[in-house]
């Protein structure tokens, strides 16, 4: 008896299981940071010298008021700002990095190691000196420049350097070479705030150097009306330009032959790493580590580096880890607050000893 075979296309074998793996990959990978995401964000606000539960939390964030008005007020006024502070500036960071390692086809850039940060807190402490005071916040009321004078400076001390290092990196093949000069460049920015800081007030250079150990307590309902709409679009262009992202990991020469207009890509890509570094160190200060671990650790996971999944993956990445260095931060029970920058250190080194000591071999499971 002959077997009859279905050809109709519905009769067609499955797709094989490698096939599907990658994508099923990506998707848990992207579930569980949003979903980590989500519950870091509760429990950064839940946990202080001042415990609220978990249950009260969500309730006020639903709109009801808690059992407790000190809770509520603690929540909308206090915690709440802080949480959605580490969210916006973990996200931008990270998205930073993965634009700036794409752009400089370098495994170690990031606006930390290339200078851009210190180029943002140079727009800054020209501010403090320019200005006649500050305000509780110390991105708060500067007189005559506001909140948005400080984010145009810092955004145009971060521009500045990052358009440097990107005009020297023409001319140097070494992407060692290039680190080496964004780090001296880095350092020199470093050298003419420490300069500025001697012509500022006792009080405001104090201030100042508490910044710079990063925090994303200060900021305010003011601030994040200022904060989240620029970052906000950075994170647009970064997306925006995922597909051009994408041509030039193949390099320069590539991408032209497939029409894109390099100088354009290199420009957007610049601009929004440039709004994304300046706000995130106007008001947090210059954050370590976060814009440089965060992108080696999302293509690990999700296995690949498509920048249309690397993208959206890097900010849920950068916005988990960012909550759980403010978590670590503020041990519960204290009233004491950790320096932010020794926790992202402590986080990052590791990190990126062990992709040092893997680069040899390269990222393993990590596809183009």
């Amino acid at each position: 008896m002959t077997a009859v075979t279905d050809t109709s296309p519905t009769a067609r074998e499955p797709v094989p299981e490698p096939a599907r793996g990658p994508a099923r990959r990506r998707l848990l990978a992207v579930g569980a940071l949003a979903a980590g995401t989500a519950a870091l964000f509760v429990l950064t606000i839940a946990v202080g010298s001042y415990h609220v539960p978990v249950g009260e939390v969500v309730r006020v964030l639903f709109g009801d008021d808690g059992a407790d008005p000190r809770w509520t007020v603690i929540v909308h006024e206090v915690r709440l700002p802080r949480a959605l502070t580490a969210v916006a500036v973990g996200a931008a960071l990270a998205v930073a990095g993965v634009q700036m390692q794409t752009l400089f086809r370098n495994a170690l850039a990031d606006p930390f190691s290339l200078g851009v940060s210190s180029g943002a807190s140079m727009g800054v402490a020209a501010v403090v000196v320019t200005t006649g005071g500050v305000a509780g916040s110390f991105t708060g009321d500067l007189a005559g420049l506001g909140r948005i004078g400080v984010i145009i400076a810092a955004a145009l001390g971060a521009a500045c350097v990052l358009a440097l290092v990107l005009t020297l990196s023409r001319w140097v093949r070494s992407a060692v070479t290039l680190l080496v000069i964004g780090v001296m460049i880095g350092s020199a920015a470093t050298a003419l705030v420490s300069v500025a800081l001697v012509y500022a007030r006792p009080e405001r250079a104090q201030q100042f150097v508490i910044w710079g150990l990063g925090s994303f307590s200060a900021t305010t309902w003011p601030d994040l009306a200022v904060m989240l709409p620029v970052i906000g679009a950075g994170l647009l262009t970064a997306l925006l330009t995922a597909k051009r992202l994408n041509a030039l990991l193949l390099g320069e020469d590539y991408a032209r032959t497939m029409g894109l207009n390099v100088r354009r890509t290199r420009d957007l890509a610049l601009l929004g790493t440039s709004l994304l570094a300046g706000a995130a160190t106007a008001f947090c200060g210059p954050v370590a580590f976060l814009g440089l671990a965060v992108p080696h650790l999302t293509r690990v996971a999700l296995g690949t580096s498509d920048h249309r999944a690397l993208i959206p993956a890097a900010m849920l990445a950068g916005a988990f880890l960012a909550l759980a260095c403010a978590l670590l931060s503020r041990p519960p029970g204290m009233d004491a607050v950790l320096p932010l920058n020794a926790i992202t250190s402590l986080f990052g080194a590791p990190v990126v000893i062990a992709f040092l000591v893997r680069s040899r071999r390269g990222l393993q499971g990590v596809t183009p």
